[in-house]
């Protein structure tokens, strides 16, 4: 059982009692900023822009899994999430007209609205995503083009919180023991009572988003994530339970994980 005691005081994990059946329920407590109203509109945004190194540096989205692109798969999800009003896929510069022509195109995906190059790093492409949404959402949901294996049902429990707090992020516990390692010999063993393995969706109001990129940029601060721009521009945020499926694909050995997977969740024998 998860104890929210281990968790650090910025991350606020669910009771066990709270999530069920893929249904998330939000118990009172303190938060960035109350969103009630269940019609604020959501915008989300793929980065995929990353060139894959580990993978023999081919462009691991446009990968085939199963029946289609990595990044198809992944837009898929969104695309059935019901909070999901808009989509904009953000790819290497020069791979727009691809995209849009065999991803989108050729799989129907009607959310996406549009398909930008990236910047030089992952904060520089969200925001050239969020700048080609345009204005009238309230929530902006970033999630890995990388992580195929996302369900609609996490995408819509990290929105929910996000709309209750402002700020929300999936996340699994650490199953492994975690060393803290120096000089090649193991310097101390880190309680792993207290560690995340953070992923995506996370999601944030646009408010609390656009505070922490105009913070990150003052300061001159690159992230490895959204949620961390956000943390040190002091909002707390929200923890949802994610799935140890939900993985980025980095590895060919994660292919094969992948395949399993979507093979078990459609019946497909090999």
């Amino acid at each position: 059982p998860l104890n929210q005691r281990a968790f650090p005081l910025n991350c606020h994990f669910p009771e066990p009692a709270e999530i069920h059946r893929g249904r998330l329920y939000i118990s009172s407590g303190s938060s960035n900023r109350k969103m009630t109203n269940p019609s604020k509109k959501t915008v989300a945004i793929i980065p995929s822009a990353g060139m894959g190194r580990r993978m023999g540096s081919r462009k691991k989205n446009y990968l085939t899994l199963l029946d289609r692109p990595v990044l198809a798969h992944t837009l898929e999800a969104f695309e059935k999430a019901p909070s999901i009003h808009s989509i904009v896929v953000v790819v290497p510069a020069g791979d727009e007209r691809f995209c849009r022509d065999e991803i989108v195109s050729k799989y129907g995906f009607k959310k996406v609205v549009a398909v930008v190059a990236g910047g030089a790093e992952r904060q520089d492409s969200v925001q050239n995503g969020i700048k080609a949404a345009g204005d009238g959402f309230h929530v902006i949901a970033v999630h890995d083009g990388a992580r195929p294996l996302v369900t609609p049902g996490i995408i819509e429990a990290v929105i929910k919180a996000a709309i209750e707090h402002g700020a929300a992020i999936a996340a699994v516990p650490v199953k492994d023991t975690i060393k803290e390692a120096s000089g090649g010999f193991v310097k101390r063993t880190v309680p792993r009572e207290a560690l995340l393995s953070v992923q995506t969706p996370q999601a944030f109001s646009t408010d609390v988003l656009g505070k922490a990129f105009k913070k990150a940029a003052e300061d001159a601060f690159t992230g490895t994530d959204e949620s961390s721009l956000v943390e040190r521009a002091g909002f707390a945020v929200k923890v949802v339970e994610g799935s140890y499926e939900n993985m980025k694909i980095t590895t060919p050995e994660d292919m094969a994980f992948a395949e399993c997977v979507l093979r078990e969740r459609l019946g497909v024998k090999r």
